[in-house]
């Protein structure tokens, strides 16, 4: 795998992150099994919340970018 290879599915991953972090971080039902289940695993996922709307919104915008210029 080359580098420019690595670099036009790179965007996706991130993009797919900030999608499957905020469904779970938003979804109510999944957040109160978290809390019931998992505290300490569901209180530093929730510490993760910023990085998940950043990874969703640079990495869908980047993914665009990459769609429009090929």
């Amino acid at each position: 795998m080359t580098l420019q290879n690595l670099d036009q599915i790179f965007p996706y991953f991130v993009f797919l992150y900030g999608i499957l972090m905020i469904f779970v971080l938003e979804n109510e039902v999944l957040d109160k099994l978290a809390r019931e289940k998992m505290p300490a695993i569901a209180q530093t996922m929730r510490g993760h919340r910023a990085l998940a709307w950043v990874c969703f919104f640079a990495g869908g915008l980047w993914s665009l970018q990459n769609i429009w210029l090929i």
